[in-house]
C-alpha cells in the first residue's frame, strides 16, 4: 500500500455520516461487513465498496472515495440496470464521469471529507482525468458531467444532490 493510500479517509472515519447519507438515497442502503471478511460485490476487491442489488457494502477500511463513487454509480443507472445489480455497475463515459462528478457534491454534503480532500484521495488512489488531477477536472473539464446530471435530474441548478435515483 501506497503511504498516500495509508492516509485516505475511510469509512470508519465518518461512518455515521456516510450512512445517513447513503440512505437519502432510497432504497439504496449501507452494510457494514465484519473487519477481515470478504467485500460482497467489490468490483475492484477488498478494501474497496461492493453493490449488489440495493446493498452498498463497506468495512471499516473501505476508502470514502470508493463508497461515495460506487454509491454514484446506484444513483446515476437507470432502472433497469440497478433491478440486475451484481458487483459490474457498467455504464457508458458519460455516466462515469456523471457518477465522479456526483460523488464530489456526496463529499460536500460529509463535514469530515469536502471536495478538496475528496480531490486528494481520489488522485492518491489513481483516478485518471485528462487535466491530470481530479480538481483539475472538475473545474475546467466536467461541464458535461454537470449537464449529465441536471438532464436526469439528480442534482439542482444548485449543484446540490435532489436524492433521486435515475429512471
Amino acid at each position: 500500500m501506497r503511504q498516500t493510500e495509508q492516509a485516505m479517509l475511510r469509512y470508519r472515519d465518518c461512518q455515521q455520516e456516510i450512512d445517513a447519507l447513503l440512505r437519502r438515497f432510497k432504497p439504496l442502503r449501507p452494510i457494514q461487513v465484519a473487519p477481515g471478511e470478504r467485500i460482497p460485490g467489490s468490483f475492484w476487491g477488498d478494501p474497496e465498496a461492493g453493490l449488489i442489488g440495493a446493498a452498498i457494502y463497506l468495512r471499516d477500511d473501505t476508502p470514502v472515495h470508493s463508497a461515495l463513487h460506487e454509491a454514484g454509480h446506484f444513483v446515476c443507472m437507470d432502472a433497469a440496470r440497478r433491478a440486475v445489480l451484481h458487483t459490474n455497475a457498467g455504464g457508458d463515459d458519460a455516466e462515469e464521469d456523471a457518477v465522479c462528478y456526483l460523488q464530489v457534491l456526496m463529499a460536500e454534503q460529509l463535514s469530515v471529507v469536502g471536495m478538496r480532500r475528496l480531490f486528494t484521495d481520489m488522485d492518491a488512489w489513481g483516478y485518471s482525468f485528462r487535466l491530470g488531477s481530479a480538481a483539475a477536472w472538475f473545474e475546467q473539464d466536467a461541464d458535461e458531467a454537470r449537464d449529465w446530471l441536471l438532464w436526469h435530474q439528480l442534482i439542482d441548478g444548485e449543484g446540490c444532490p435532489t436524492w433521486r435515483l435515475r429512471c
